[in-house]
């Protein structure tokens, strides 16, 4: 998971060795208003106690597209959902958490937490700059350098690179960051030997919406890109959006998966999803799967497309909370 990959880089306890540090307390005053909470950012798909996770996780590898069983959809999309969502609060969560203290140093308009390491074995040391851009505005970003051998002393290496507009009131900012997977191992290799690619993250408190970019390697070192968006309503529905370009198998060329979900205030909901391109040539293969508000598949149905024949159906589409489909654009 990707909140998985940023905790192993950054542990959040590393925020809290800032008060070995050298500090004054002249930060700006609004600065830790700036950046939103976990709370804030990590928006919230329906859930119930009704279902428990174990539950969902045995249904689902033992009993794909059943009629009132756990919809595997369902699952695919709180699990895609939490792993962005969840990753993208993390990382601004451990940013606010730094800006909480008083700040170790000032130049000018620019802010600094730090360097700081998790203790005496740490191999990597890390700083927080935040510059005050003038308008109410913030850039930061955060960095850090190995400790290790021949590395150790070097210069520092962006990992975050964010900026914040808190202009428009509490719970209400803007914001995007980035981050650099490939710089992380490069600071420390030790306990992030995995990490690679980078993730590119906008958000929008006021419409509850998050949108990422995401741009990696597969085990053979072919390019895999990723795009991600979620939108939440006033009322609790909202819709996901989630493709992956990548090789699926067969020729070298890639194939583009992508998935819409849409739910509603109770939880139910349907997904809509297609694959496309590379080894499919012209053609693509779509699906389509309703759930209801105890998230138990009524409805399944997939097919090739143009003209192609009908692979399977389950239940009738009159049982689906939203009635139309809305198929992923194809690459």
């Amino acid at each position: 998971m990707m909140k998985a990959v940023f905790a192993s880089f950054l542990a959040l306890p590393v925020a809290l060795s800032l008060v070995a540090c050298v500090q004054q307390d002249d930060s700006p005053k609004d600065l830790a208003k700036a950046l939103p909470t976990p709370d804030q950012v990590a928006i919230k798909l329906p859930d119930t106690q009704r279902l428990t996770d174990s539950r969902t996780s045995a249904v689902t590898a033992t009993s794909p597209h059943v009629l009132g069983q756990i919809a595997p959809w369902y699952v695919a999309t709180r699990d895609v959902s939490r792993t962005f969502n969840g990753g993208s609060a993390f990382v601004l969560g451990l940013v606010h958490a730094i800006v909480q203290f008083p700040v170790t140093s000032v130049d000018g308009n620019v802010f600094t937490w730090g360097p700081w390491s998790d203790g005496a074995l740490a191999p990597a040391e890390y700083k927080l700059d935040v510059e005050a851009v003038g308008d109410g505005t913030y850039k930061y970003q955060l960095s850090g350098r190995s400790k290790v051998g021949t590395a150790a002393g070097g210069d520092f290496q962006v990992v975050i690179d964010g900026s914040a507009d808190p202009r428009n009131g509490d719970a209400k900012g803007t914001g995007s960051f980035s981050i650099d997977f490939d710089a992380s191992k490069r600071i420390n290799p030790t306990d992030n030997s995995d990490a690679k690619g980078s993730v590119r993250a906008n958000y929008d408190l006021a419409h509850k919406h998050l949108d990422l970019t995401l741009a990696s390697t597969d085990a053979a070192g072919a390019p895999v890109t990723g795009d991600y968006a979620y939108d939440e309503a006033a009322d609790g529905g909202g819709q996901m959006v989630f493709a992956l370009s990548g090789n699926a198998g067969g020729g070298p060329a890639n194939e583009t998966i992508s998935l819409r979900s849409r739910w509603e205030s109770d939880g139910a909901g349907r997904a809509d999803a297609r694959i496309a391109g590379g080894d499919l040539g012209g053609l693509s293969a779509t699906a389509s799967e309703c759930w209801d508000d105890h998230f138990l598949q009524v409805f399944y149905i997939d097919a090739i497309s143009n003209g192609g024949t009908l692979s399977a159906s389950e239940g009738q589409e009159a049982a689906c909370a939203i009635a139309d489909a809305d198929l992923p654009d194809a690459p």
